[in-house]
Parts: structure tokens; C-alpha cells; sequence
């Protein structure tokens, strides 16, 4: 049952964080994208700049902070997905940027961090 809470909870938190995005002037181009090494949470477009967005979204601190959980190894990996995502598009851009949102639940309401250019 735990899975099934932290799957509804992360759908959330990546609805929150899309909301928060648009907001911001982003314009979403993808969200959940997938290649056999591995998803990207949300591709948007900011001007001249793609955007590679890592959503992580807790409930809690027991197993350290949304933003904590986001490793070296993970940027690594987005960096990776972001070229080949992009290698794949007929446009490019002029600037490719990795992004963290890190969403906290507590009673009820998201705490929302933006790292700009995580790596």
C-alpha cells in the first residue's frame, strides 16, 4: 500500500510543479518522458532554454529532505537524458538547463524549493 501512496503522492507533487512552472512563464513540452535509460520528469522551455526538470516530492523527513535525495549519479543521469531527448527533436536550443523541484507535504500543503541549473 506504501507504493501506491508514494506513486499518488509524486503524480501530485509533479502536478504542483507543473502549475508552479507555468506560472514562472514556462512552457511545458513534456512531461514523464521515457527511453529505455531511464524518465525525465518534465522537459519545459524557458525563452532560448531547455529545461530538464527532477521532481521529488515527500511526505516527510524520515528518509531525509526531498532535496537531499537528489544525487550526483541522478544529475549525471538527466544530463544524459537531456541529450538524448534532445538528439532526438528536430529544434534545438540554445542553452540546456537541469532543474530540481522539491516538494515537502506537511498537513496538507506542498513547501516547494526551485534549484536552477542543479548541476
Amino acid at each position: 500500500m506504501a507504493a501506491k501512496h508514494d506513486q499518488d503522492l509524486g503524480k501530485q507533487g509533479e502536478q504542483v510543479a507543473v502549475t508552479y512552472l507555468e506560472a514562472e512563464g514556462m512552457k511545458i513540452i513534456a512531461r514523464n518522458w521515457r527511453c529505455r535509460h531511464g524518465e525525465i520528469d518534465i522537459i519545459a522551455e524557458e525563452g532560448p532554454t531547455l529545461v530538464v526538470v527532477e521532481v521529488k516530492t515527500r511526505s516527510g523527513r524520515s528518509h531525509g529532505t526531498a532535496l537531499e535525495s537528489v544525487s550526483p549519479a541522478k544529475l549525471a543521469r538527466l544530463r544524459m537524458l537531456a541529450a538524448k531527448w534532445l538528439a532526438a527533436q528536430p529544434r534545438t536550443f540554445r542553452t540546456v538547463r537541469v532543474d530540481v523541484i522539491a516538494l515537502e507535504r506537511f498537513a496538507g500543503d506542498f513547501a516547494l524549493s526551485h534549484v536552477r541549473g542543479a548541476i
